[in-house]
């Protein structure tokens, strides 16, 4: 696919590897549209970016958005969907773990109401985690929920051909999701990476980098790209 010219919708587009998304398809030509739950925090958003409010929960405001930006070619969706439980499974509120899945639930509608005004080809790209496949202690709920979104993902791109569908996983990623700062955050991505291939957190960029390649490649759908410096690995 090139780029330039394409009109794309990101969800979570104003933080982390959304933003970065945003960034880099505005650099290669695109329109992009960045919805945000919360788009007044929005900062240092380039030119050819404009501003969406939206909650991938809300079926009725995603529905509306959709009909608004349409026709579309790209679409991708960085957005949790709502709040993640840690910690040992049989400790854990239910409730919580149930929650976690709010991020699969957001996915299924932005695919479900977004699809059907895409253009032919289009492109969607979403976002798993490593722990989908490798899980470390207390990411249960985060497991769970990122191995459904690739199965979800495995199961639907046949469905939607010849529009493709792909997923992004991405390890441990410097972004605003974790609330540590200082010398904690240091210590805590060193803690946590120290054992991986290449032994340092990932940039929100070379996250994005690989959500451009899946909407690029047009031999690409179904797929899931792992992005964790080998956290798979170790």
């Amino acid at each position: 696919m090139d780029i330039a010219g394409k009109k794309a919708i990101v969800f979570g587009g104003t933080s982390g590897i959304g933003l970065a998304t945003a960034r880099q398809l505005a650099a290669l030509g695109a329109e992009v549209v960045a919805v945000s739950r919360e788009p007044e925090k929005a900062v240092d958003l380039p030119a050819g970016v404009s501003l969406k409010k939206c909650d991938v929960r809300d079926v009725d405001a995603l529905s509306q958005l959709f009909k608004d930006c349409a026709p579309f070619d790209i679409l991708v969706s960085t957005a949790t969907g709502g709040s993640r439980s840690f910690g040992p499974f049989l400790e854990m509120d239910i409730e919580g773990y149930k929650a976690s899945f709010d991020k699969l639930w957001g996915y299924a509608n932005v695919i479900r109401y977004g699809a059907e005004h895409m253009s032919e080809y289009g492109s969607i790209v979403i976002v798993s985690g490593a722990p989908a496949r490798k899980c470390n202690p207390g990411q249960v709920a985060l497991s769970s929920v990122g191995g459904a979104v690739e199965a979800f993902v495995r199961a639907v791109a046949p469905e939607i051909a010849p529009r493709r569908l792909n997923v992004m996983s991405p390890g441990q990623i410097d972004t605003p999701m974790l609330p540590l700062e200082g010398e904690a955050r240091k210590a805590m991505f060193e803690q946590s990476t120290r054992d991986n291939a290449i032994p340092r957190v990932g940039t929100a960029d070379e996250a994005a980098q690989a959500i451009l390649f899946l909407i690029q490649n047009d031999f690409v759908t179904g797929t899931t790209v792992d992005v964790d410096g080998g956290w798979l690995l170790s």
